[in-house]
């Protein structure tokens, strides 16, 4: 129940967040609303995707897709005012990171057959690939693709979630633990600007 709640705001806050986005790039009212919903649902479809999972989650609960599309027309009904929630919405996000993929390998984990590194992998897919889709669609470089640390959150999120079933410890508490900490760095990272190792151009300057 927890998680679902977590998981509702969450799709709401990326819907926003990929609306503004949208906004930015001075797209109509139908771009921002298929941006926000991309950037809210496309990391659970693609994984669905992937693994065969029918029907897709929005179709299985199509108030998820509404939920979306209405956040993205309060973003851009009320685009200034959100301006000052910035913080706010990094905050949001970073929640939504940890629980899309702690949903992600809970899902992946319903097929027996999956090696518990598979499982992880596409809890990753399920947290960054929907703003992944949004910075391409946006023609952004991608997030994840920069020095900020956030996929390895999301890995790290899901390693602990998968190992602390493995230890057979309750479901109920993997998810707190797992969410915490993945929520706790996700934050450290962006008080202090923890940033993954760049490779220097100028080392790969004869490959021009």
């Amino acid at each position: 129940m927890l998680l679902h709640t977590i998981y509702l705001i969450a799709i709401c806050a990326e819907a926003i967040s990929g609306a503004l986005m949208g906004i930015r790039k001075d797209m109509d009212i139908f771009g921002i609303c298929l941006i926000g919903t991309v950037a809210a649902l496309g990391g659970g479809t693609v994984r669905d995707i992937l693994i065969g999972h029918y029907p897709l989650g929005w179709v299985a609960h199509p108030e998820y897709l509404a939920f979306t599309i209405c956040a993205a027309i309060v973003a851009a009904v009320a685009a200034r005012a959100l301006h000052h929630f910035k913080s706010a919405f990094l905050v949001v996000d970073a929640l939504g990171l940890v629980a899309f993929t702690i949903i992600g390998c809970d899902i992946a984990r319903s097929f027996d057959n999956f090696h518990p590194a598979i499982v992880v992998m596409l809890g990753m897919v399920t947290g960054v690939f929907g703003g992944l889709l949004r910075d391409v669609l946006c023609n952004e470089i991608p997030l994840v693709l920069r020095r900020e640390i956030y996929a390895s959150v999301s890995l790290l999120t899901g390693t602990m979630y998968v190992l602390i079933l493995h230890w057979q410890i309750d479901g109920r508490i993997a998810t707190l633990a797992s969410l915490l900490l993945g929520f706790a760095v996700r934050l450290l990272a962006i008080r202090f600007h923890w940033e993954l190792p760049r490779m220097d151009k100028e080392r790969v300057r004869g490959f021009d």
